[in-house]
């Protein structure tokens, strides 16, 4: 049995054209996730899928019981795949994931999805922090323009400065050709 899991991280309506929080090349995104989820499948890895709610009726999205908070049909889970709801740009933070992969006797986690400045870094440097083999496959990821300081930085400029330091420190940072290529 693989020691692998594939997390794909909050691959959700809301985040694609015509959602309330639109994420710069969010199709193009989940085209590579859905690549990594059919490679997956096809060699028994473990796959989760998490899932945010923003428990408010205020929420700017993931409203809970919307259709902009359901996963995307393009990486749509399958039956007996573990599907985690979380409310936190954490994916380990008050969710059963940490549990869930001790006892699939997970190593190695892959790591895809959305926001890359905010859940899929957070879930990256705690998968880190609790000794997993991580890999974050970059072009299977999106990010948000930003503001700060009264400028606006664009997604792929918030998106290479996060991608550079999990490189550096966390994670074994990839392309989807290259870690399908590489197996």
């Amino acid at each position: 049995m693989s020691k692998t899991a594939l997390i794909l991280i909050d691959i959700q309506n809301d985040y694609f054209e015509n959602g309330s929080w639109p994420v710069h090349q969010m199709q193009q995104a989940a085209s590579n996730a859905a690549k990594l989820l059919e490679n997956a499948r096809s060699n028994g890895t473990t796959v989760i899928h998490i899932r945010h709610e923003i428990p408010s009726d205020q929420a700017p999205f993931f409203r809970p019981g919307t259709p902009g908070a359901a996963i995307h049909t393009s990486v749509a889970p399958k039956n007996g795949e573990t599907i985690i709801l979380k409310n936190k740009p954490n994916s380990f933070k008050n969710t059963t994931l940490l549990e869930d992969l001790k006892n699939a006797d997970i190593e190695n986690v892959t790591i895809c999805g959305a926001m890359s400045q905010m859940c899929v870094d957070a879930t990256t440097r705690a998968a880190a922090d609790f000794d997993f083999n991580v890999t974050v496959v970059e072009d299977a990821c999106g990010a948000k323009e930003q503001e700060f300081n009264g400028e606006i930085v664009p997604a792929p400029m918030v998106h290479a400065a996060i991608m550079a330091p999990l490189a550096m420190s966390y994670a074994k940072v990839v392309s989807t050709s290259e870690f399908l290529s590489n197996g």
